[in-house]
């Protein structure tokens, strides 16, 4: 329990130091985890309440996934979602993918690598657009579906990932029966869950909290897995009322995410796992891989590089969903080289969003033009 202490206040402290400096906390996160844990100091070490903290962390990121996921909305700008998406998936699964082989991870492991060398932070782009008010632009939209694109094609890996060594059909049936339960309980109890949220007592609140726990927990007696029944939790329930259940899941994600990022970063042992010299190519190659698919975005819907370089900017960040691929599913190796990949990004991402204007009027000469700006309208 010390331990928990310890980790929250250090994190507190650095969380009021990264909003001073407007940046990202995330990183400092993990980095207070490296100093304090094995690879450091060894003063905080990881036992069965921060684990359960951790996990509490997870799972409520990956429910705040599925509320992200308006079909509705999607289907109304397919060939926006599609173009981006499918560009920044092409361009950074395939180096991430084949970097990683070649460097010497085994192809499983390649695989994790590419999949979190691929997924920008969710979290950290849309607060950058946010704080440097670029909500108006016309590339902000772009930028906003395909966060929600890389959040489709991530929950497939997790399942991919999750299936292990089962029989696939199986386990595949497993999956849908338990979407199926999800999705007959959410609509035919849609009344009940209104009723629900219009209360202003702690009953939101805590009906949030135990659904989302009760979720996991019963995926996990039955063998399915808790990390896509709680994205699919999600979903259902973002046809109902999604901003209620983000203000009552918040505080709860907001925190116990803070314990999964220390606690992950305490967890990681430096030692021999992989050398730096590797960790190096991956991470330069994360920020270029980036800049060739946001380029290659902003030819193929504004025909202008310059909206590429402002996609790019605001999208060179790894963070969330890449520890949690790494925690998941990561060997001593790769966790090391996603760790360091995400403080690297997310520092270089947080300061190329903040002066991308600087950037492309120096990648022209000329003053930034923008084309008649769009209100976002993508719930993320």
């Amino acid at each position: 329990m010390e331990g928990i202490i310890i980790a929250l206040f250090v994190c507190l402290v650095l969380a009021l130091v990264s909003k001073y400096l407007s940046i990202p906390a995330i990183p400092f996160y993990i980095i207070a985890g490296v100093v304090l844990g094995q690879a450091g100091l060894g003063i905080v070490a990881s036992d069965q309440i921060s684990s359960f903290f951790s996990d509490m962390g997870l799972i409520f990121l990956l429910f705040f996934v599925g509320l992200g996921l308006k079909v509705d909305k999607i289907s109304e700008n397919q060939n926006e979602v599609l173009t981006s998406g499918i560009i920044d998936l092409n361009v950074n699964m395939l180096i991430g993918f084949v970097a990683a082989y070649l460097l010497g991870f085994s192809l499983v492991e390649a695989l994790i690598v590419a999949a979190a060398f691929y997924s920008s932070s969710t979290a950290m782009t849309v607060t950058s657009l946010i704080e440097n008010r670029k909500l108006m632009m016309r590339e902000s939209e772009t930028i906003i579906w395909l966060m929600v694109f890389e959040d489709l094609v991530l929950i497939v890996i997790l399942a991919f990932l999750s299936a292990g060594n089962e029989n696939l059909l199986l386990f595949a049936v497993e999956i849908l029966i338990g979407l199926a339960l999800i999705y007959v309980l959410a609509h035919y109890g849609k009344e009940f869950l209104v009723s629900i949220l219009d209360r202003d007592d702690e009953l939101p609140v805590l009906f949030t909290f135990v659904a989302v726990v009760a979720t996991a927990g019963v995926a996990l007696t039955l063998g399915v897995p808790d990390t896509l029944m709680v994205i699919a939790l999600g979903a259902a329930f973002a046809t109902t009322d999604p901003d209620a259940f983000e203000q009552h899941a918040r505080p709860f994600k907001d925190v116990f995410m803070v314990i999964f990022f220390v606690f992950f970063g305490i967890t990681i042992n430096l030692s021999g796992s992989v050398s730096m010299g590797v960790i190096a190519i991956i991470c330069l190659l994360a920020i270029a891989s980036k800049l060739i698919s946001g380029v290659l975005t902003g030819l193929a819907l504004y025909g202008s590089a310059r909206s590429g370089l402002e996609i790019w900017a605001n999208t060179i960040g790894r963070g969330e969903f890449s520890i949690a691929l790494a925690a998941l599913y990561g060997s001593p190796p790769v966790a090391v080289t996603i760790a360091v990949m995400v403080i690297v990004t997310s520092l270089v991402g947080s300061f190329a969003a903040k002066y991308s204007n600087s950037f492309a009027r120096s990648f022209s000469g000329k003053g930034r033009r923008h084309g008649p700006s769009r209100r976002v309208h993508a719930g993320h």
